[in-house]
């Protein structure tokens, strides 16, 4: 039996369509892959980001910008020296997108203009870091992404 043009296209398309719902199918049934959203309450998380919004624009306009600086210890989270750090009251999130284990919270706790993130509880790569932080009633948003490598 001899196969025309026609037939050999509408085959081609079959096996074509085929093997990428065999792909699909596969995939979406391996337990290897991961598909979970980035936080676990991500609706509830996408209200409140109109508050993150107005805490970064309000440190923006403040001219409070806290500044980041690698040591040996660790990473310091300067905050300006011209604030009373006994007013400062937040949190420091620290997320890593290769591994929501390794995500951690601390909280601003100051004695000196500093706060050192030690090195212990970092892993080298990728981290992103938020501090929340309110200063006599007012909220203030700080957000940065950076590669971190340990010193040896």
């Amino acid at each position: 039996m001899k196969i025309n043009w026609g037939t050999g296209i509408v085959l081609a398309f079959i096996g074509f369509i085929s093997f990428i719902l065999f792909f699909v199918v596969r995939m979406s049934m391996d337990n290897k892959a991961n598909h979970d959203l980035v936080t676990e309450n991500y609706y509830k998380a996408e209200l409140g980001y109109q508050n993150e919004i107005d805490a970064e624009n309000n440190a923006r306009i403040k001219e409070v910008d806290l500044s980041l600086e690698s040591t040996d210890k660790g990473i310091k989270l300067i905050f300006p020296n011209n604030l009373n750090i006994e007013n400062i009251k937040g949190t420091v999130s620290l997320y890593r997108p290769s591994n929501k284990h390794l995500d951690f919270d601390l909280p601003l706790s100051l004695s000196e203009d500093y706060l050192l993130i030690p090195d212990n509880r970092l892993l080298d790569g990728r981290w992103d870091i938020k501090v929340f932080w309110e200063y006599k009633g007012e909220a203030f948003l700080f957000k940065e992404k950076i590669t971190y490598r340990q010193s040896k």
